[in-house]
């Protein structure tokens, strides 16, 4: 019998903590930790991205500000827009919500953000600083997932961790983050991506599985190797009729046929998402107590 990885459980677990770390601020006289998020147009899943961190925030505690900028911004004033928070000496750490108009480069905006509050975990010296172990703020789905398999005791010293997906957001940090000489990591990792040669055996052999190509039900439960931990990052809206919403989520492995080859199973929905914001807010968090004690 497989264990189900319950990330929403875990992240109503971190919430509770986040809040205790509130009122041991507010009484020492201390302001709550304030986060802001830009969001850019009207994307509908962007939208509902931010609408979660802010519920997030207020049930924890923290101070949030939603700043909503049309989608005919220019790159120019966008810019302007994040070197003003990050002059403001209030606000502890700030988002953009990705994707942004084509008009505008994402790249560009992630790295005129101050690494001090970059809570997201995108820029430059912040990933520098994740390769080389050294403090900062890790990008909050790869923290998540940490999180995860630190919380479920999941052993990784030695094992084969197979990640398919190189993004920047995920993919690539959690090859860093499953290899480094920590607990969790110690792992041998297989970045595995669109170019990757005989695919399906790369997966048969992961003791741990992580997937975040954005391909629903692409790992065939036949796969997965018998025994393993399948973390699952997919959350793709698929079309369903019967569901009021119209759709329904599902991840990039096929969990029916997966989830009984495995010792432990991450869902989709209620895995992974639902971490990405707890550790969001740690970072966060973490921010606020370095503004007031240094660090």
């Amino acid at each position: 019998m497989y264990t189900l990885i319950d990330g929403k459980a875990t992240a109503a677990q971190i919430h509770s903590e986040l809040s205790m770390e509130v009122q041991n601020r507010l009484s020492k006289g201390l302001r709550p930790p304030h986060l802001a998020a830009v969001l850019v147009g009207h994307d509908g899943a962007s939208q509902t991205y931010v609408n979660n961190k802010i519920l997030a925030c207020e049930r924890v505690g923290f101070q949030s500000t939603l700043i909503r900028k049309e989608s005919t911004v220019t790159e120019s004033e966008l810019l302007e827009l994040v070197a003003s928070l990050n002059q403001d000496k209030d606000l502890d750490g700030f988002i953009v919500q990705l994707p942004l108009p084509d008009h505008i480069n994402p790249e560009k905006i992630n790295e005129a953000i101050d690494p001090a509050k970059d809570v997201d975990g995108f820029h430059a010296i912040n990933l520098g600083r994740m390769l080389l172990n050294l403090p900062g703020y890790l990008p909050a789905t790869p923290a998540g997932i940490i999180e995860l398999l630190r919380r479920y005791n999941i052993e990784t010293e030695g094992k084969n961790c197979v990640i398919l997906g190189r993004s920047h957001i995920v993919g690539s940090p959690l090859s860093v983050l499953m290899a480094r000489s920590a607990r969790p990591g110690n792992c041998t990792v297989t970045l595995c991506h669109s170019k990757t040669q005989h695919l399906k055996e790369h997966i048969q052999r992961a003791d741990i599985l992580i997937a975040a190509l954005g391909k629903p039900g692409f790992v065939q439960g036949e796969w997965v190797k018998e025994g393993a931990v399948v973390i699952d990052v997919g959350t793709t809206r698929v079309p369903d009729a019967s569901r009021p919403s119209g759709y329904k989520l599902m991840g990039d492995v096929d969990f029916e046929t997966a989830a009984p080859r495995c010792s432990a199973i991450t869902p989709v929905p209620g895995g992974v998402g639902p971490m990405t914001i707890s550790m969001l807010l740690w970072n966060t968090l973490d921010s606020a107590n370095k503004r007031h004690y240094g660090g």
